[in-house]
């Protein structure tokens, strides 16, 4: 029941207590009713309070279950990314990502400018720049992921549930297909136990310093990006306010 029945309802009761402690009760009674009525206004007065405190304690577990949530997207992300620069595309098979990140090794490239000469013939010989991108090494893929638990990186924490992974492919330019992958869950999964309208409520958010819509996600199968869904304050950063 949401606050302002709570309210109306208080003044109705109170309204109706007091005009037949006035009218039909007799005066040797009146202080019978009216504990009866300051029970009344206590027990209303606390559902009032609950009412109020409903909403910002569902925001502050929201905001724990949603942290832990976004940390495993951050990690499949991260994944994904090192995937496609090795492989020149994602993945949806969760075991070869976990593999990958296990063993894979990603090269370490220096990005020279050399001067090469060209004869342009005639005796005419010019200087050209030119970038030289060569290998100089590889990194292990693992190192990013040093204290990060990524081998359940699918798991939902707080749930029974796992992420749900697709990856497709976008024509990003002319005749230039991209590849794409998206990782998300129901935030429903992640809210369960908690109050049903308050969830509606959550699922039904536009963005600002909400998480947009009814899934927690990460990319896209419809865009080449990378990003979340979910506002600055989970990466750390402060949201800014137009005035």
């Amino acid at each position: 029941m949401n606050l302002a029945l709570y309210i109306l309802l208080a003044l109705v009761l109170i309204a109706v207590v007091a005009y037949i402690i006035v009218n039909f009760v007799p005066k040797k009674l009146h202080w019978l009713l009216s504990l009866v009525l300051l029970a009344l206004i206590v027990l209303l007065s606390f559902k009032i309070i609950g009412s109020i405190m409903k909403p910002i304690k569902f925001a502050k577990e929201k905001k724990v279950k949603y942290t832990k949530v976004i940390a495993n997207l951050k990690m499949i992300r991260d994944a994904q990314v090192a995937y496609n620069k090795k492989n020149g595309r994602y993945t949806a098979d969760k075991s070869a990502l976990i593999a990958f990140v296990d063993t894979g090794k990603l090269p370490i490239t220096e990005v020279k400018t050399e001067i090469k000469k060209i004869n342009r013939g005639g005796g005419i010989v010019i200087d050209k720049e030119i970038r030289v991108e060569k290998i100089v090494g590889y990194t292990n893929v693992r190192k990013d992921f040093a204290g990060r638990d990524y081998k359940n990186m699918f798991k939902v924490p707080g749930t029974k549930k796992m992420f749900d992974i697709k990856i497709d492919s976008v024509e990003k330019v002319d005749g230039i297909q991209s590849s794409v992958f998206l990782a998300q869950v129901d935030k429903a999964d992640i809210l369960l136990g908690m109050d049903a309208y308050l969830i509606q409520e959550e699922k039904e958010a536009i963005g600002g310093t909400q998480v947009k819509g009814k899934f927690i996600s990460v990319g896209s199968l419809t865009d080449v990006k990378v990003t979340g869904n979910w506002p600055p304050i989970y990466d750390g950063k402060k949201v800014k306010v137009k005035e």
